[in-house]
């Protein structure tokens, strides 16, 4: 059976979490990590069975593919790194530090023919799946994302819109396909210098409504996507992998022993079974997987640079609307909106 050897760059509590998936995954063989931090490194490759090395290229000589777990400001050096060197890459959300950074990534992703991914993990989460599965069938009129936590334990390095938001606004470029027409945002400072509160309302070019909510000043942890169609109310659940469909039945006229008519109208809350995988273990399956059998990754370069683009321009008008209470309405050039079909 062929293997991909697999080297880990950045060891920290992301990259530790790549080590033990990679360990244990199927046609692959953990050969390596490496850290800034060498006692780091060293830690971890004795803890998995593995080989720190102190320098990348001598890991890449060793190596098929990497993950790159590093801070963010480290992604564009050491993924161009991997591209020269002819090495698949993984790397986690978001692609780049700035959209300079990250469409130089994306060009040189897709001429060199490799396996490039970018860890937008909740696209495999399990929950997120069975929505998308659910909604082919549906018409989506408005979408409500929630990416809510506590400020205790909360990454304050960057804003909540870079940190949090940006995962949903992955999420709603894949489900609905197209770039929003216009885009409003509202922002509030309240633990750091920048934005800890954000909310963004996009309009999309075929009428859709998608409200962006991410903080990280609430004591309550949620990851939510609502959804309204025409056919069913969808509540989806990413934390807790559950997902339920409002369905409304048709009403009934009832005679009651003749002595006069009621009315009754009843709707259908349907559960839909949500497969139990972790979805880090499913976004890692699927870099191998497209490594081996030749399969198109589910989160390309393009999609992480996408992404990037959409929550830079979310992030700079909730910036803005830290000095302005009413931040105007930003409108996409030759994107205009239309009514729901």
């Amino acid at each position: 059976m062929r293997t991909v050897k697999i080297g880990v760059l950045g060891v920290g509590r992301m990259g530790q979490r790549h080590c033990r998936v990679c360990a244990n995954l199927r046609r692959v063989h953990l050969a390596g990590v490496y850290d800034t931090d060498e006692a780091q490194g060293r830690h971890v490759a004795q803890q998995y069975d593995t080989t720190a090395y102190t320098d990348v290229d001598a890991l890449l000589a060793a190596v098929d593919a990497v993950t790159i777990a590093t801070p963010t400001p480290y992604h564009f050096e050491l993924t161009q790194r991997c591209l020269e060197r002819g090495k698949h890459v993984l790397i986690e959300k978001p692609i780049a530090e700035t959209l300079e950074q990250a469409r130089a990534l994306t060009e040189a992703a897709e001429a060199s023919g490799l396996v490039v991914q970018v860890g937008h993990i909740e696209r495999f989460n399990t929950a997120y799946m069975e929505l998308k599965n659910v909604l082919e069938t549906m018409t989506p009129l408005a979408l409500n994302f929630r990416r809510l936590s506590a400020s205790a334990g909360s990454n304050t390095d960057v804003d909540v819109v870079l940190d949090l938001m940006i995962h949903d606004a992955n999420l709603v470029l894949d489900l609905l396909g197209e770039w929003p027409a216009e885009i409003v945002t509202y922002g509030l400072s309240v633990f750091t210098e920048t934005v800890d509160h954000a909310v963004a309302q996009l309009v999309f070019p075929r009428g859709q409504l998608v409200t962006l909510t991410a903080s990280r000043v609430t004591e309550h942890k949620v990851r939510s996507i609502e959804v309204t169609a025409r056919e069913a109310y969808i509540e989806c659940d990413l934390l807790n992998k559950s997902l339920l469909a409002h369905r409304q039945t048709i009403g009934e006229y009832l005679s009651h022993n003749g002595r006069g008519v009621k009315y009754r109208q009843e709707s259908i809350v349907e559960r839909i079974q949500i497969p139990m995988f972790e979805s880090l273990f499913l976004e890692l399956q699927h870099f191998v997987d497209c490594i081996l059998d030749g399969k198109p990754s589910l989160v390309s370069a393009r999609d992480g640079m996408q992404a990037l683009e959409l929550v830079t321009l979310i992030r700079e008008q909730a910036i803005r609307s830290l000095a302005s209470p009413l931040p105007t309405p930003l409108r996409m050039p030759g994107v205009t909106a239309a009514p729901v079909l």
